[in-house]
């Protein structure tokens, strides 16, 4: 057995360990596998993957702080959930620092100075959708910045993931054969996500990946510039050049992770913080902003499920409306007086407003309503908002604290299931879905637009909750839910995850019916029996994949939760500040 492997099983043991330290009572093993939920007096790492939030739990332990931690989580959850996310993709990063201060880091990909819209191929994957990947330049910067140790260090754990291998997850080796037929296109994504058969691997199978593993070695050794320029950068043009891609040299050399925006707002007394444009943080807290208007405490579960997925709907549209006008940021969504308009707009059935009585604000319930429609000449779906499916479940989300007050949200994605399904043969990672209609129009260097909303709730200045999720625009509505469901009904982030979500449809909303984590039927029955259309959806994972980090008022304990629709982990690391 190789010591890549020993820790691997060592991991297996210690999650068995860690599930339920600490966990509420009405947290059930029906909802919560081993090793999702970890509380710690120390540090915390949530990944989507167990291999992930160990590599960056292993950091901690050597003393590194959480942006450490951050780093070698990315790194690795880019090798063992390639299908979420790659080296080829996108990054978004909000971080807390030990002494109060917020920054973030886009690391969004772009479209090439030189790339033409007009006549650009349109697509849905292939060359034509691959832009500038971003998320070296992101996580590098994240490290130079803010870490602790040195790049080499920080990356051995992916570097060992990929070259030594590791045991495909069933969620995972699934996502593969979804997309086989299309990774079977291109002679690189055969060489690489393909078996010798032609065919994906089954779960369980041994994943060796010893190309991505050299690339990953010289990024190591050489930084951000060991991708963008040199031999990677070469490697890539020659490819993109040989096949119709837009990605030059230039536009590789020039690329620079840059400051995101910080948007801010506030809930109840707590602070919000998120990231704007390219990035969605100000649409979430534009809805927190509007659901502040009523009593979300006191609704029946079918007016809160109604209330949310409207107002989700209202902001969505919004939203598209401002990119169409061609609006350069979202950050008028923060504005109260905005929320304050939409709210007063609003009407469903029982939904109680703030400091009004029992029938202000609400309708009856027998009133037949109407949802959707248009704004500023689009649908609500014609911009991240696409109707349910298996393609729309990507990106993947990462949270992280440590013993000293630093405090990481991480969303990672190459948009798509497994993304442009385009590997470079030799390189071993897959390109981000950015161009080609994938993302709607974009002009030539524009960063690609999405619904990544890493969130931090704040009171007095400290984390109360560090939140992101994956899903495409469900990402924004199930970081809204976990919020409401915390700060206005009092649950525990455990709690808070494994409660059903909402999230908006055209002509009305979707509803979480999963056996185990689910609305009740006669909940459904009366939305429905307002005539707003409800879509059942028994999928999990359909509502957003939230891997996030709440402080226990109580006992001042990090505690870290995992998604309980996904394979996540969370990992609790007792080390003391330093």
């Amino acid at each position: 057995m190789t010591p890549g492997h020993r820790w691997i099983v060592g991991l297996v043991a210690l999650l068995g360990v860690w599930a339920c330290a600490g966990e509420p009572a009405s947290v059930t093993n029906e909802v919560y596998g081993d090793g999702q939920v970890a509380r710690s007096g120390g540090g915390v790492v949530v990944a989507a993957q167990p291999l992930a939030a160990e590599a960056g739990a292993q950091m901690l332990r050597r003393g590194g702080n959480a942006a450490d931690a951050a780093v070698a989580a990315a790194f690795a959850v880019s090798v063992v959930e390639p299908s979420m996310n790659s080296i080829g993709g996108r990054t978004q990063i909000l971080l807390r620092l030990p002494d109060g201060t917020v920054a973030g880091i886009d690391a969004t990909t772009q479209a090439p100075s030189t790339y033409d819209p007009e006549t650009a191929p349109q697509a849905s994957y292939g060359y034509p959708t691959v832009g500038v990947p971003g998320a070296v330049a992101g996580l590098t910067r994240l490290l130079d910045e803010y870490g602790t140790l040195p790049l080499a260090e920080v990356m051995a754990p992916a570097i060992e993931l990929a070259g030594k291998g590791f045991r495909l997850l069933p969620g995972e080796a699934a996502r593969h054969a979804a997309g086989a037929g299309q990774l079977a296109e291109f002679e690189g994504s055969r060489a690489h996500f393909l078996n010798r058969s032609g065919e994906s691997r089954n779960a369980g199978d041994l994943f060796l990946q010893p190309y991505l593993a050299a690339t990953l070695t010289a990024i190591a050794r050489g930084g951000a510039d060991a991708f963008y320029r040199g031999p990677i950068a070469e490697r890539i043009v020659d490819d993109m050049a040989a096949h119709g891609g837009a990605v030059t040299a230039g536009s590789l050399a020039r690329y620079r992770a840059l400051d995101a925006p910080v948007v801010r707002g506030s809930y109840r007394g707590y602070e919000l913080v998120g990231t704007d444009t390219p990035a969605s943080g100000a649409a979430t807290i534009g809805i927190l902003h509007i659901l502040e208007h009523f009593d979300m405490g006191a609704l029946d579960a079918d007016s809160w499920a109604g209330l949310v997925g409207t107002v989700v709907a209202r902001t969505f549209e919004e939203r598209a409306a401002a990119r169409s006008e061609g609006a350069r940021d979202l950050a008028f969504m923060t504005a109260k007086e905005w929320a304050a308009g939409i709210a007063a707009s609003v009407q469903v059935p029982g939904a109680v407003r703030r400091g009004a009585g029992a029938a202000s604000g609400g309708v009856a319930k027998d009133r037949v309503l109407s949802q959707g429609g248009t704004h500023g000449g689009e649908t609500m779906s014609d911009w991240d908002t696409r109707s349910f499916g298996p393609e729309d479940g990507h990106t993947t989300h990462l949270s992280v604290a440590d013993a000293a007050g630093m405090y990481v949200a991480l969303t990672q994605t190459i948009g798509p299931n497994l993304g442009s399904k385009v590997a470079t043969r030799g390189l071993g990672f897959l390109y981000a879905a950015t161009l080609g209609g994938y993302l709607g129009h974009m002009e030539p260097g524009e960063r690609a637009r999405s619904s990544i909303s890493p969130l931090m709730v704040l009171r007095d200045g400290r984390p109360v909750l560090v939140l992101g999720a994956a899903g495409g625009a469900r990402i924004i509505s199930a970081v809204v839910q976990a919020v409401i469901r915390v700060v206005d009904q009092g649950m525990t982030l455990p709690d808070a995850l494994a409660a059903a979500r909402v999230h908006p449809i055209d002509g009305g909303i979707a509803m979480e019916t999963s056996p185990v984590i689910g609305w009740a039927a006669e909940d459904v029955a009366e939305v429905e029996s307002w005539g707003m259309v409800v879509q059942e959806v028994e999928r999990e994972g359909a509502f957003g994949r939230i891997h996030g980090i709440w402080v226990d008022p109580a006992s001042g304990e990090v505690v870290g939760v995992a998604d309980p629709d996904w394979e996540g982990a969370a990992i609790a690391v007792e080390v003391a500040a330093r």
